[in-house]
């Protein structure tokens, strides 16, 4: 269907704003409400956008930042599950935007959603959630933001935009790319019967085994190097030693120390 001058896949919704707080915070608003899954909220600029850990996400005009609003009937530790997800749809997004125009695209997924080119992050993914005394499916809310035209400065690490890559793409291209992935996804996911073939797409798309990283957890951080996902998602560090250790939360840097 068409809504708001772009296509969206059948079953879904759009609320577009010019400018708003954040997309997230709209959704969730939305669904304090009792608002019906299926919505996604779209904004041309976010003054306050939100990123992982409660830190901010900048949002200028020509980026997108758009959030979806789902109620799957599943308990909240299978619903985290969508965090893998729509990493993986972000990245389908943005290499089908790419088709054809640049074939050496080297995009990755760093655990649990962040979207790299190059190395550089290109855009991320914000899993929220909100429940409502007047629905029984607790709401599950998908931010992403992909840096089309602008890459943010204050990261403490270097990001990129498509376009200093060299890819041209408006933010209603990126939207409709990202609606038509995430369907896609979300039907193969299941309400989690389906995660095995999530866990495998992430692994195909992830940056690759045995590299370095290091992972803050809390104030200390930890280094060693990428073993994959588990088969509950949670991310499997091989220490120096030759142990391994398994996190489910946590900030991960590419390179030992980082």
């Amino acid at each position: 269907m068409r809504n708001g001058g772009v296509h969206l896949p059948g079953g879904y919704r759009l609320a577009f704003y010019q400018t708003i707080d954040s997309t997230n915070s709209e959704a969730l608003r939305r669904a304090g409400q009792g608002e019906a899954g299926g919505l996604w909220v779209r904004a041309g600029r976010q003054e306050a956008g939100k990123g992982r850990a409660g830190r901010r996400w900048t949002s200028p005009a020509g980026n997108l930042c758009a959030s979806l609003l789902i109620r799957p009937r599943v308990p909240l530790a299978t619903a985290l599950q969508l965090s893998l997800l729509a990493g993986i749809a972000a990245h389908d997004a943005v290499s089908q935007l790419a088709s054809g125009i640049a074939t050496d695209l080297d995009l990755r997924l760093k655990w649990p959603n962040d979207i790299l080119l190059g190395g550089a992050k290109l855009g991320g993914v914000l899993l929220e959630s909100a429940t409502n005394s007047s629905t029984d499916a607790p709401a599950i809310i998908i931010g992403t933001g992909i840096n089309l035209a602008h890459a943010p400065t204050d990261l403490g690490r270097p990001a990129v935009s498509l376009a200093a890559a060299g890819l041209a793409v408006t933010p209603d291209e990126a939207f409709e790319a990202l609606a038509r992935t995430s369907a896609d996804w979300i039907e193969r996911w299941r309400d989690g019967a389906g995660f095995p073939a999530i866990r495998a797409g992430w692994l195909e798309r992830a940056i690759p085994l045995g590299g370095a990283i290091s992972v803050r957890l809390g104030g200390d951080s930890v280094s060693g190097t990428f073993a994959g996902i588990d088969e509950a998602g949670a991310l499997r560090l091989s220490l120096p030693g030759g142990e391994e250790r398994r996190i489910t939360a946590g900030d991960v840097a590419l390179g030992a120390g980082a």
